[in-house]
């Protein structure tokens, strides 16, 4: 039997990987932390080590440097996660028996392929098509499927909910299930049963705050017949979906925002605008406090455009981030911006709608002509839903509300960057 030791901070990803290897016959061990890791090193001689870049640099390569000393381990090869690395510090990882460097987001496919080769063992992964995207908008968790249903994606979708849950401290969870482009028959029905007891089961939360939309005549007989799902409503339109959870919302935070404005809101967010690929990892909250400290890694060397004609929400991100030595680059209409977009490339855009000169829409309409694609934070106000429900249909997903507040920068910059995972 195959033995592989994991070194990753976080609990919800040592998880999910041992799961997959656990599957697949391999014995694995996991460490959250360094002095835990050396430990089980000397006592498992393991076949593979998975070591996650740690915060600490120094004991990052005591890990390594012990590893090489004992000659149980010395020739065990080594994966590692990291955000991006320069040159020189990849050369440094040469004498460890580094094999991969892999940078965070993380693809399933990509990570196991190279597992199943250091390893010598075929994994056996889920080939089916299928686009998977979990998101929140005003504390609703929105899972949204099209293509089929992919049993591996749907392991990670446990996770992935359960970190959305941390990251937006979701006291009672709400989620709307979006099959709206799936179509499925009996041949589906176990992926269906699963899907819905790992949302179930990653939500615990009641089944009167779970809305599975779809106009799937098999998927909404499916739901109505079955006694576990019991309690479950099924909704042919976004808005039939959302109205309870918002009624439940309404009565649990007292809050006095117009309900029509609001659906019309969260309506104008509901619509998977990602290309097919691989699932990535994205989230590591841990339940932790949320501070730019925290996640000061994570978001280390990322470069930051903002757009915005406001010199206050400017400055605002530059604070905000500035903790996390990121490069923040303020731009006050989108023409400054689209004359220097050619020559830079940024991780991420914060991008207001009403600008004078080349206004958000227009901006966008011009990365979309030079095919330039990076994560889009789009900043505006609630009333201008025709202006949010246009954002959507040219690919943004992701929006702030103004005035903003510190926390929700950093929540939804959480949401769509890389950071822990």
């Amino acid at each position: 039997m195959k033995h592989v030791l994991i070194i990753i901070e976080s609990q919800l990803l040592r998880e999910y990987i041992s799961l997959k290897l656990e599957e697949n016959g391999i014995d694995v061990a996991t460490a959250n932390n360094s002095m835990d890791a050396m430990n089980k090193m000397k006592s498992m001689a393991p076949d593979l080590i998975i070591l996650d870049y740690l915060e600490d640099r120094k004991m990052f390569m005591e890990i390594l440097k012990q590893k090489k000393k004992d000659r149980n381990t010395t020739n065990a090869p080594v994966v590692i996660f990291s955000q991006e690395m320069e040159q020189k510090q990849l050369l440094e990882l040469v004498p460890y028996n580094v094999k991969k460097v892999f940078t965070k987001p993380v693809k399933i496919d990509a990570l196991f392929a190279t597992l199943s080769d250091l390893l010598d063992i075929t994994f056996k992964l889920d080939d089916s098509p299928g686009i998977m995207e979990i998101h929140v908008n005003e504390g609703i968790i929105f899972v949204e499927i099209a293509q089929g249903l992919n049993t591996d994606k749907m392991d990670l979708l446990r996770f992935k909910i359960s970190e959305l849950i941390a990251l937006y401290r979701i006291r009672v969870p709400k989620v709307i299930v979006m099959l709206s482009d799936t179509k499925l028959g009996p041949p589906d029905t176990m992926k269906l049963h699963k899907l819905m007891f790992t949302v179930l089961d990653a939500a615990k939360t009641s089944k009167s705050y779970i809305r599975v939309l779809t106009n799937d005549e098999f998927i909404h007989r499916f739901i109505d017949t079955e006694e576990d799902y019991k309690g479950i409503t099924v909704a042919s339109s976004l808005l039939h979906a959302i109205n309870g959870l918002l009624a439940a919302i309404d009565r649990e935070t007292h809050e006095g925002r117009d309900k029509a404005e609001r659906i019309g809101d969260i309506m104008s967010r509901g619509k998977i605008t990602e290309d097919e690929g691989d699932m990535v990892f994205k989230f590591d909250s841990d339940d932790k406090k949320l501070s730019s400290e925290l996640f000061k890694d994570s978001l280390e060397n990322m470069r930051i455009a903002v757009i915005d004609d406001d010199f206050v929400i400017q400055e605002m991100i530059k604070h905000i981030f500035q903790v996390t030595n990121a490069f923040v680059y303020a731009f006050s209409d989108g023409e400054e911006f689209l004359n220097v977009v050619d020559d830079h490339d940024f991780d991420l855009a914060f991008l207001d709608i009403n600008m004078p000169k080349v206004n958000g829409f227009e901006v966008l309409k011009a990365l979309e002509t030079k095919n330039i694609k990076y994560p889009i934070i789009v900043l505006s106000v609630i009333s201008q839903r025709e202006a949010m429900i246009k954002a959507v249909q040219m690919g943004i997903k992701s929006w702030l509300v103004k005035p903003l507040k510190p926390e929700d920068v950093f929540r939804k910059s959480i949401e769509i960057l890389k950071s822990n995972f």
